[in-house]
């Protein structure tokens, strides 16, 4: 397949390129955050074709794949599908960090992890980025360098505020990253464990900015349990200590029922545990429990926040508690 053509000629291409690098230098990124392809990534974000001059930058909406979509179409350059994480990790992600751009302005609760999520130059770094190469750039950007903290400051208390506040039975409140199964997390922390698991303790809550967001080493290890970071962790973990129960929940949004594969893992994964294993699966409503009900394994439970008060019990032989192949001997 033949490779497209860059607008514009080669020379005015690599301009172009040299350009954006010298920016990312001088707005002070590393080595990895200026190379060709960082610079490949500021020039999509901005929308800019190799003629167009830099006052011409606009802001659009991209996430990764349109971003490289960009890049092979107006400079002639192909990444691979697999150089996704690596632009999001390498270029992207500092971005972000630094205040020059904004992730998913369009809706802030969209979870980071989510095939949605999209990227925005950040508006002053915009109105900066429009002046380089005139007159006014020098004065815009030490305004710029000058309030580039408060920037980040006051980002960082939008990205606080949209956050979710999470009440554990200790006491205690952690806050989840807002999108995604959070909004259910919550629900089944603070709706579902009075309920069914009073008094119980949270060992490890997942979130999708940051895996080991709620992590209780010690006191999972006091239940023999060991986990390596490459675990394939269940959402929530939650221990009923009045029957020495650890319950296993998985919060479902779009995927992630605990079916009969799901089970057996979880099964291997948690094997020392000196506590008899319960496996919930955890929806928002009846219509998502639609979706996944011929999934659910037996020997599990099924929660469903609209109706709290009910457990859906997946096998007659007992009521919310750990079978014989989970149950650690005596």
């Amino acid at each position: 397949m033949a490779q497209p053509k860059p607008r514009g000629s080669a020379a005015t291409a690599k301009r172009k390129l040299t350009e954006a690098i010298e920016i990312l230098k001088t707005l002070g990124f590393g080595p990895k955050q200026s190379n060709d392809t960082a610079g490949y990534v500021l020039l999509a974000l901005l929308d800019l074709m190799p003629p167009k001059p830099w006052s011409a930058a606009a802001n659009p909406l991209r996430g990764i794949t349109p971003i490289i979509g960009f890049v092979h179409k107006a400079y002639g350059v192909e990444y691979a599908p697999n150089t996704r994480e690596t632009i999001r990790d390498e270029a992207v992600k500092y971005f972000v960090e630094a205040g020059m751009l904004l992730r998913n302005p369009d809706n802030p609760a969209r979870p980071t992890n989510s095939g949605k999520t999209a990227y925005q130059v950040e508006a002053s770094a915009l109105a900066l980025l429009r002046t380089y190469g005139t007159k006014a750039w020098p004065q815009q950007l030490r305004e710029y360098l000058a309030s580039r903290k408060r920037i980040r400051g006051e980002l960082e208390r939008q990205r606080h505020l949209a956050r979710i506040p999470v009440k554990l039975p200790s006491g205690d409140t952690v806050t989840l990253s807002p999108g995604g199964q959070n909004p259910l997390i919550k629900k089944v922390i603070e709706e579902f464990g009075p309920r069914f698991a009073p008094g119980g303790t949270v060992a490890y809550i997942g979130d999708a900015e940051d895996k080991f967001l709620h992590l209780d080493v010690t006191y999972l290890q006091g239940l023999g349990v060991v986990i390596a970071p490459a675990a394939k962790m269940p959402d929530l973990i939650l221990h009923d200590t009045r029957r020495n129960w650890v319950l296993l929940i998985e919060a479902v949004i779009s995927a992630g029922a605990v079916d009969a594969k799901r089970r057996k893992e979880l099964k291997e994964l948690f094997k020392g545990c000196k506590a008899g294993l319960v496996f919930v699966t955890a929806f928002e409503d009846r219509q998502a429990f639609g979706r996944f009900h011929n999934q659910i394994s037996w020997e599990t439970e099924v929660w469903i926040a609209t109706d709290p008060d009910h457990i859906i019990h997946f096998d007659g032989e007992r009521f919310l508690g750990p079978y014989p192949d989970v149950t650690p001997p005596n």
